[in-house]
């Protein structure tokens, strides 16, 4: 029951992934486009919010927008057992490692910055919801320099009509929504796949460039 609960959960998600979007912001890309970037070292989330599994639930589904945006992106298991070997397993100790050190040790031409600000479910009155929110940014490694910073934010409520049968249809529905929550393991897993995609697809406004892999590769 649990596995159906979190298929259906994922492609719930996917279908809100495509519904919506992340705020436009104003970027320069000019570092961005100087730099040609072919390479990413996604290092793990640091997590700024309650639930111990933000971290890794994120770090898990950053490689697919990445890698569709036309990017080589350094092996997670290959990233976490290098650090592993070297006496560092925590995320904040990770994230002071130098520049200059993670393109010696892993050769990449970028590092990828994320933390996870919101995640989890968020229980109201008469909802509940599964939120999450992270930031990013690209450093080059060569130089240290910034080369694009990010945000987006997804929730299980998003499409959903806000009159539900009235307040004993609200009741009900955030009754079910609490039922549901507390069956799945990680009902904000397939949340952090729709963040992912908002944060890391490229074409998006104010999103990553397309890497040199993408067929789109030098058009925006």
């Amino acid at each position: 029951m649990t596995g159906r609960l979190h298929r259906l959960c994922a492609c719930l998600g996917v279908l809100l992934g495509l519904a919506g979007c992340a705020p436009t912001q104003s970027v320069d890309y000019s570092a961005y486009k100087q730099a040609q970037p072919r390479s990413i070292l996604v290092l793990p989330p640091l997590n700024e919010s309650p639930d111990v599994k933000a971290t890794y639930s994120m770090l898990a589904q950053v490689t697919f927008p990445l890698a569709e945006a036309g990017y080589y992106v350094v092996p997670v298991g290959l990233m976490a057992e290098t650090f592993r070997q070297n006496g560092l397993s925590n995320a904040g100790d990770i994230h002071q490692v130098s520049p200059a050190k993670l393109r010696e040790i892993y050769g990449a031409d970028t590092a990828l910055y994320v933390t996870v600000s919101q995640y989890g479910t968020q229980y109201m009155v008469l909802s509940s919801a599964n939120i999450v929110t992270a930031s990013a940014k690209l450093v080059d490694l060569r130089n240290g320099t910034t080369l694009w910073t990010g945000s987006a934010t997804a929730s299980s409520e998003e499409g959903k009509s806000s009159n539900s049968g009235g307040l004993i249809g609200m009741l009900i529905t955030a009754a079910v929504n609490q039922i549901i929550n507390s069956s799945v393991e990680d009902a904000s897993y397939p949340i952090a796949g729709i963040t992912s995609a908002r944060l890391f697809s490229a074409g998006r406004p104010a999103g990553l460039l397309y890497g040199p892999r993408s067929p789109r590769y030098g058009t925006d």
